[in-house]
Parts: C-alpha cells; sequence; structure tokens
C-alpha cells in the first residue's frame, strides 16, 4: 500500500513563519515538501486585473525571493523536497537562475526543484521591457546552447 505524500506551499513574506521554523515544523510532523512561490516586482499602473479580485493582497508587495527563502529552509531540514511553485524564469537571467537552482539543489542534498511560469500583469512585463513571447523565444535559445 502506498501513503499519501502531503506538502506545503507558503507565500512567505515578513509578516509570516520564517523558513527555517516553517522547515522543522513540517519535518517534524512529516510533510513531504515545501514550495514557494515568486513575484518580482508590482507595477504602479495595473492593466491587468488581478484575477482574485479588485485588490491585489498585500503579500504580492513583500514576497522574498525564493532560492534565498529556501536556502534558509534548506539548513533546517534533512527530508524535505523543496521547491518553487514559481519561478518567472523569462523574468531572470537564465544562466544565474540555473546555477542558483542547481546549487540549492546541491547543497539540500538533491531535494530541491522548480516549476516556471510567464508573469501575468502585462504591466510587469512592460516594466521589465520584455514581452512573452521574445523572452520565450530567447528562452528556448539559450537552452540551446
Amino acid at each position: 500500500m502506498s501513503t499519501l505524500a502531503v506538502g506545503v506551499m507558503i507565500f512567505p513574506t515578513h509578516t509570516t513563519i520564517g523558513p527555517l521554523q516553517l522547515a522543522q515544523a513540517l519535518e517534524d510532523r512529516g510533510f513531504e515538501s515545501l514550495f514557494v512561490p515568486e513575484h518580482t516586482h508590482i507595477p504602479t499602473s495595473r492593466k491587468s486585473p488581478w484575477p482574485g479580485g479588485p485588490t491585489l493582497p498585500q503579500e504580492y508587495y513583500n514576497t522574498f525571493d525564493p532560492f534565498v527563502w529556501l536556502s534558509i529552509a534548506a539548513a533546517a531540514s534533512s527530508q524535505l523536497k523543496l521547491g518553487t511553485g514559481i519561478c518567472l524564469l523569462p523574468q531572470r537571467d537564465t544562466l544565474i537562475t540555473a546555477k542558483l537552482a542547481a546549487s540549492l539543489d546541491r547543497l539540500s542534498m538533491d531535494a530541491s526543484f522548480s516549476a516556471l511560469a510567464q508573469a501575468g500583469m502585462k504591466k510587469s512585463w512592460s516594466i521589465m521591457a520584455r514581452t512573452s513571447t521574445r523572452d520565450f523565444k530567447n528562452l528556448r535559445n539559450k537552452f540551446k546552447l
């Protein structure tokens, strides 16, 4: 008989439990994994609405970098699988992000993994001077190296 693996996703900010304490608590309670999202910046003008309603929740303004946060969690855990629920790879330098992810994976004893996404807010792309189509084309070209 197989067992059900249960994980936790948290939107970490300065008002939530810290990564060290959370990783220890989850591991002590037998959880399998811990995920955190990424949100790089908030546009001052919102051309595309947040799908959850008229007001963007405050936590979006205060998120930590997922790789930094997960590195602290990794130091407190020997069992948890760690991952980004979302990593906005088109908004990051691909090779530096690959090194970040590989470093976290290696230092956490192969416990990390990532999910990729593109920004949902159109204004986010314009702030970064990017477009979805161009960035994903550039991303594909980088992986061809």
